[in-house]
C-alpha cells in the first residue's frame, strides 16, 4: 500500500508518498480500506514540530472513513464490508489502516463519505464546545473566530441550533458570504487581535457569553477583552502559539479552558454518543459539512500549504485512490 510518511520536521515539502506493508489487524483491530482521510492543523504541528505522543518516522493523520477489509482476533462489533469512521488514531493518510475497533463507529447509509471524514474530528470538537466546554442557551452570544474554518462552520451551525447568536470572525473579506451562510449574524474581517470594541459594540457593551478561539497568541488579548463578566474563552489550537499569562492579566472575572481533542471524547460511550448526535443533525438537515478541498492522497503536500495558507474554507480531504 501506499502512505503519507513523515521522517523528520519541516513544511509540506517533507511529506513523502512512501510504499509499506500493508498492516495486519493486531488482536481488537479492525483493517480498514481508507476512501477518505480528514486534513487537521494537528496533522501540520505534528508535521512541523515537536508533537507529544508522535515519534518519527510516522504517517500522518488522525481521522477517515473507509470500509472493513479485515478483522482482528477479539475485534467485535464490525464486519467486513461495513462502512466505519475514526477519528484520533494515527495513520490515517493511507490507502489501508488498522484501527482498534473502540476507536471505530459505524457509518449510517444516509451519511456519505466526504461527510461523516468531515465531522469526525471537527464535528465532535464543536459538539463538546457548544454542550460542554459552554453549552449554548437560547439568547447566548458566541464569537467563533476562523468562521469559515472547518470547525468554525460547524461550531456556527450547533450554535445557531441551539438558539444562540454568531459573531464571527474571519481573516478575509472573501470568506464574509460563507460564514453567514452558516449562520452567523455579524462577521468581521480581522487578522490577530482588535476586534473587541465591534463585539461589545454588537452586545450593548456586555461582551459575548463565550469566545471560542483557536487563533493562538495573537488573538488572545482581545478575545479576553471581547468576553461579558464570568464568561468563557474556550482556547484551543496549540500550533498557533501560546499565550503567556498570569491571573492578574484577566481584565475582569472569566472562565478559561483549554480543551483538547482528547477531552471531547474520553470514552468509547462519550464517542458512540457524541457521533450519533453530529450524524443526526446532519440527517435532520440541521448541520451541513462545506468540503472546502478534496485532493488525491498524494498530493497531501498541497493540501497542508491551502490550509496553512488561510486561502481555504470548510474541510479538507484526501483520497486515496
Amino acid at each position: 500500500m501506499h502512505a503519507i510518511t513523515v521522517t523528520q520536521l519541516g513544511g509540506p515539502e517533507v511529506l513523502r508518498w512512501t510504499e509499506r506493508p500493508t498492516p495486519a489487524p493486531a488482536p481488537g483491530e479492525v483493517l480498514v480500506q481508507v476512501t477518505m482521510a480528514g486534513v487537521n492543523y494537528m496533522d501540520v504541528g505534528v508535521r512541523s514540530v515537536a508533537n507529544a505522543g508522535w515519534t518519527l518516522p510516522a504517517v500522518l493523520g488522525v481521522e477517515g472513513t473507509g470500509r472493513v477489509v479485515g478483522l482482528g482476533p477479539d475485534a467485535q462489533g464490525f464486519e467486513v464490508g461495513q462502512r466505519v469512521a475514526w477519528v484520533y488514531h494515527q495513520g490515517s493518510y493511507a490507502e489501508y489502516a488498522a484501527v482498534p475497533a473502540t476507536a471505530l463507529v459505524a457509518v449510517p447509509d444516509s451519511i456519505d463519505d466526504d461527510t461523516a471524514a468531515g465531522v469526525m474530528m471537527q464535528g465532535l470538537t464543536a459538539n463538546h464546545f457548544t454542550t460542554e466546554v459552554h453549552a449554548i442557551r437560547p439568547g447566548d452570544t458566541a464569537v467563533v473566530h476562523a468562521a469559515a474554518g472547518g470547525v468554525g462552520l460547524l461550531l456556527t451551525q450547533m450554535i445557531t441550533a441551539r438558539g444562540g447568536r454568531v459573531i464571527g470572525v474571519v481573516s478575509r473579506e472573501e470568506k464574509v458570504g460563507v460564514a453567514r451562510e452558516a449562520g452567523a449574524d455579524h462577521v468581521l474581517v480581522r487578522q490577530g487581535e482588535g476586534f473587541e470594541d465591534e463585539v461589545l459594540e454588537l452586545t450593548g457593551g456586555d461582551g459575548a457569553d463565550v469566545v471560542y478561539d483557536g487563533g493562538g497568541a495573537a488573538t488572545f488579548p482581545s478575545s479576553l477583552q471581547a468576553l461579558r463578566h464570568h464568561g468563557t474563552l474556550a482556547f484551543y489550537g496549540p500550533f498557533m502559539g501560546i499565550p503567556a499569562l498570569r491571573p492578574t492579566d484577566l481584565p475582569k472575572s472569566v472562565r478559561l479552558t483549554y480543551p483538547v481533542f482528547s477531552h471531547h471524547v474520553r470514552t468509547r460511550e462519550a464517542l458512540v454518543a457524541r457521533t450519533a448526535e453530529v450524524f443526526g443533525l446532519v440527517a435532520t438537515g440541521r448541520l451541513r459539512v462545506r468540503v472546502g478541498g478534496r485532493y488525491p492522497l498524494s498530493d497531501a503536500a498541497t493540501a497542508h500549504a491551502d490550509i496553512e495558507s488561510r486561502r481555504t474554507t470548510g474541510k479538507l480531504l484526501l483520497i486515496p485512490a
